[in-house]
């Protein structure tokens, strides 16, 4: 697999964050990450509000906490942006390139860097706490629950490290990268991997509860795609390698792994999906997909090649597109209501906080739209 290449577009990674923080500073919404936020965002586009230009490419999705957009680019910086005038409040350098997706928990930024650590700043003036290394780049988003940060890193483990400290619980390990972002439930923590296997772990002791092997004719697929949780069943994508042709969603039960239906996409498969009204929506390299929840049954599609995590506010759910726009369609009919267009493609995964959209673009910058 070309990682290299993975890091660039690998813009799914979900953020979870406890209860200490609004709706709209978590990406996902909730520790099952089932991507759904309450209100509404924008059915029209009326206009871009700012603009807010970095030095790399924007993978990484923003959070919206306290009045500021918390995102990384490739330029190895964290940025704190104020969301009212699209200013810099601040900017943490890191060693190299910031894929990872920050998470907010008591006014500490934690994150991810292709330097290998995971960093612990404060929130309001962008200093550094702690910082944790790990064997190799992080491109997953850490989650948080009862003071412990659980992520993964491409050093093929997933790390328990204490939020407080930056010390270590304990570790896990995969034969393989762990890009996938872990989702929490019920005192298990779920995650991917690049070795095929989607792992449940028990969340204490860090010891395997079971894991799901994913494949397409005796083939290996790599679990890169960030697990959701819902009702009982925890869904997630894998994919071919680079250059492959299929990817699969996956809907398996939480307590015993066995998978419960399957679907087949015609090309690579990366966004973490989300759920909503008795739907799973999610996209490939090909297509944006609405599933039956219960069925895996097709409801519509939109072709369109989508790597970005999509988000549900309302009646609509907002995703970016290779073809470097930021798209809105309505859930029920699959039906484009506005679209906005960046000068690169969009992979970051939007973030919306009083009928504002936010999201990063290959072409350098984080939008503010509305």
């Amino acid at each position: 697999m070309n990682l290299s290449r993975t890091a660039l577009i690998l813009v799914s990674l979900a953020i979870v964050l406890t209860g200490c923080v609004s709706d709209s500073a978590m990406f996902r919404g909730n520790l099952e990450r089932t991507g759904v936020y309450a209100g509404d965002g924008p059915n029209q586009l009326s206009e871009l509000i700012w603009k807010f230009e970095t030095n790399g490419r924007i993978s990484s999705s923003p959070a919206i906490a306290d009045g500021r957009a918390y995102f990384g680019s490739e330029d190895g910086h964290l940025y704190a942006v104020d969301i009212e005038t699209g200013q810099e409040i601040w900017g943490f350098l890191t060693g190299d390139g910031v894929y990872s997706s920050p998470v907010i928990s008591n006014e500490v930024v934690y994150f991810g860097s292709d330097d290998g650590y995971l960093y612990a700043v404060d929130a309001d003036s962008g200093q550094e706490i702690w910082n944790f290394l790990t064997g190799d780049a992080i491109w997953s988003s850490p989650a948080i629950s009862n003071g412990v940060v659980y992520f993964g890193s491409n050093d093929g483990h997933l790390y328990a490290v204490d939020a407080e400290s930056g010390k270590e619980e304990w570790r896990f390990e995969t034969r393989q990268a762990v890009i996938s972002s872990p989702a929490i439930l019920d005192g298990a923590v779920y995650f991917g991997s690049d070795d095929a296997y989607l792992y449940a772990v028990d969340i204490e002791r860090g010891q395997e509860i079971w894991k799901f092997r994913t494949q397409r004719n005796s083939s290996p697929y790599s679990v890169l795609s960030s697990p959701a949780i819902s009702n009982g069943v925890i869904y997630f994508g894998s994919s071919a390698d680079a250059g492959g042709a299929h990817g699969f969603l996956y809907a398996v039960d939480i307590v015993s792994g066995q998978e419960i239906w399957k679907f087949e996409t015609n090309d690579r498969y990366l966004s973490t999906p989300t759920i909503s009204e008795g739907a799973v929506y999610f996209g490939s390299d090909d297509h944006f997909y609405a599933l039956d929840l219960e069925t895996g049954q097709e409801k519509w599609s939109f072709e369109n090649a989508v790597v970005s995590s999509p988000a549900v506010f309302g009646e609509v759910v907002y995703f970016g597109s290779w073809d470097s726009h930021l798209y809105g369609v309505d859930i029920e009919a699959g039906q484009v209501r506005w679209k906005f267009q960046a000068e690169d493609a969009v992979t970051s995964s939007p973030a919306i906080s009083n009928g504002v959209i936010y999201f990063g673009s290959y072409d350098g910058y984080l939008y503010a739209v509305r």
